[in-house]
Parts: C-alpha cells; structure tokens; sequence
C-alpha cells in the first residue's frame, strides 16, 4: 500500500522509512535525525502511537531528506 503524502493527516514510522517508505534510512537513523533536528518531530496520538504530519513528510521529500535544516 502507498501512502499519499499529497493528503493532509498523519503517517507511521513503518510508512515512511525503508523498506515500505520513501525516505530509505534505518528507524535508528532516522530516530536520531528527528532528535537533532534533521528530521521533523512526531505528534504523540496516544500512549502508544506515535506518528508524523504528511505535511512535514511532504516538505522533507521535496527539500531532499539528506539535507540538513
């Protein structure tokens, strides 16, 4: 299945990092990123879910992800 990042809402981590996703890092990799700033921050949806704005997911992709903010 394939997300449509056009769309406003929100994305899991599984839908935005390889294998499934378009930004091919490591959720490692890309956990690090979010906590320097290089990636955009998660909204905490409840206890247990964590998720990200297509929006920012959409900015990222178009800026180019191996860009730094």
């Amino acid at each position: 299945m394939s997300i449509d990042f056009s769309k406003n809402g929100f994305v899991r981590l599984t839908d935005i990092i390889a294998p499934n996703g378009p930004i091919p890092v490591s959720r490692s990799t890309w956990l690090l990123g979010v906590k320097t700033g290089r990636y955009p921050q998660p909204t905490k949806l409840g206890p247990r879910i964590t998720a990200w704005r297509t929006e920012d997911i959409r900015v990222l992709m178009e800026r180019g992800w191996t860009d730094r903010p």
